[in-house]
């Protein structure tokens, strides 16, 4: 059976325990998953959890990011046998051609910057490469905007991206999960980056309704 993975581009905004957190729902599920990360998230990535997130050294950088939720224990038991890694600068790699079997592409989170060079073809790194070629081979693009406030030049590239059919989601997380820590907050943006995608998983507890009165 041919692997299909989901391709995860991790831009150099804010918020990479977004991140780690749809890298974890998606091997929860079962998913294959190919990482990239940009040359500036390495710097968020330090900034925000102190791991220095190296190429050489990929697969132990991952796991410990990936086993430091913000303020619990640790995430349920996960592999990486079905992971992959791919340097930023690498223009051979996989995911910068369409004949390479992915479902889709996720960028969480999603900078500014990111968003300009997706819109206009840029492809100045294999994060933004991949993101053109899942556009035009017309596969799920999610972009999981972290900025504040936006400009209107962002705004109008993300209008012209939504048109290109790529999926907005702004990390703005949701109160009525019930959500008492960071993390669960966390947990509500990535498991609607997942549910954008069709991703089964129990990151967040659904709105069901209210009742009525009786």
């Amino acid at each position: 059976m041919e692997r299909e993975p989901w391709v995860v581009g991790v831009s150099g905004a804010s918020g990479t325990p977004y991140a780690a957190a749809v890298i974890r729902g998606l091997l929860g599920a079962g998913e294959a998953v190919d990482v990239v990360v940009s040359r500036a998230a390495r710097l968020t990535i330090l900034d925000e959890t102190g791991i220095s997130f190296r190429d050489a050294h990929w697969q132990e950088d991952l796991r410990e990011w990936l086993e430091s939720p913000l303020d619990r224990g640790k995430p349920e038991p996960f592999e990486l046998d079905d992971v992959r890694y791919w340097t930023a600068g690498d223009f051979a790699a996989g995911p910068s051609s369409g004949s390479y079997p992915a479902k889709g592409m996720l960028v969480v989170p999603c900078s500014a910057a990111a968003v300009a060079g997706i819109a206009i073809g840029l492809s100045k790194d294999l994060l933004q490469r991949a993101a053109n070629v899942t556009l035009k081979e017309r596969r799920p693009l999610v972009l999981c905007v972290r900025e504040a406030p936006l400009s209107g030049v962002t705004l109008r590239q993300l209008a012209e991206l939504d048109g290109e059919g790529a999926v907005i989601i702004p990390a703005s997380p949701g109160f009525y999960a019930g959500s008492a820590s960071v993390q669960q907050l966390v947990d509500f943006v990535a498991g609607r980056v997942l549910d954008s995608v069709k991703v089964k998983h129990r990151l967040y507890r659904r709105w069901e309704g209210e009742l009525g009165p009786k």
